[in-house]
């Protein structure tokens, strides 16, 4: 049995695309190309994975069911390639991290500092950018790192470890209408203007949206600016408080009478272990892992 890596793109290709003449035009190829490909990899396989009746092909029980192994093989095959690689290239030009705004307060100059101390010639790049943002980065291989709250979903190629927990609290300014309340009810929060950290990308609602109506902001800072100035109450992280002490005698902790949110998160360092990897990213890895192992 010879199957190699271009006969399983084909394949998935065709099972996502529904027709021989569908995955050509994705995959640029003339349709006996690929009709070819899959025809060899029956062969190969001793297997009919479509009936050629009517107009499209009907994939096979067995067709379906080699399928859902594909996407993590041709991963696999990706990750063997892409070490392979790493291995021979050595030190990566440039090193790039994005970290989410709201933890830019956390002890993430940490890991930068001891990538310098190790690989005093590798280039170092920063961004901030919010959640959403930093996600799409990742994915679309602007950075090689990102520093974010954990996700209920991660895409298929990413991959994480654990760092810390984080808090994040309601807050309001102490002359805001919310801060007279002792404990704020659904309704309340529904009619009051909230100043949410959110995407540059309009089409993305923000995750941590309570209010009807709500002003959006890209970073942390400017929304605990505008919030202290009765513009609207927000969700910050609680370690502001500890960075700045004074922040306690402008802003007001909110007491959500009707529900408890989410507020707690893990941080994860991400990355995209379909990436190539050079030595100062294989290095930040084990470093964050052995980490962890030691700590928990």
């Amino acid at each position: 049995m010879n199957i190699n890596q271009e006969q399983l793109i084909i394949f998935k290709t065709v099972m996502e695309a529904g027709s021989f003449s569908a995955a050509a035009r994705h995959l640029g190829k003339v349709p006996s190309a690929v009709s070819m490909s899959i025809a060899n990899l029956e062969i190969d396989l001793n297997l009919k994975l479509f009936n050629r009746v009517g107009r499209e092909p009907v994939p096979t029980a067995q067709a379906i069911t080699l399928f859902e192994k594909t996407e993590q093989l041709l991963i696999e095959m990706n990750q063997w390639k892409q070490y392979a690689l790493a291995l021979s290239s050595g030190l990566e030009s440039a090193l790039n991290i994005v970290v989410v705004s709201e933890l830019l307060h956390t002890h993430w100059t940490d890991y930068i500092t001891l990538l310098a101390h190790q690989f005093p010639e590798l280039q170092i790049n920063i961004f901030s950018a919010p959640q959403e943002d930093a996600q799409k980065m990742l994915n679309n291989g602007v950075a090689q790192f990102a520093l974010m709250f954990e996700r209920e979903q991660l895409e298929s190629n990413e991959q994480f470890v654990e760092l810390k927990r984080e808090v994040l609290v309601p807050v309001a300014s102490n002359t805001y209408a919310l801060a007279q309340f002792d404990a704020i009810h659904f309704e309340q929060i529904l009619q009051s203007r909230q100043i949410v950290v959110a995407s540059r990308d309009r089409n993305i609602r923000p995750e941590l949206l309570y209010s009807k109506k709500y002003w959006r902001t890209d970073n942390h800072h400017s929304a605990c600016a505008m919030i202290k100035q009765n513009l609207g109450w927000g969700v910050l992280p609680l370690e502001m408080f500890t960075e700045n002490p004074l922040l306690k005698k402008h802003l007001k902790i909110l007491n959500f009478a009707d529900f408890t949110p989410k507020f707690e998160y893990f941080v994860d360092l991400v990355w995209n272990r379909e990436s190539q990897q050079g030595a100062a990213a294989r290095f930040l890895i084990d470093h964050v892992k052995k980490q962890r192992k030691n700590t928990f």
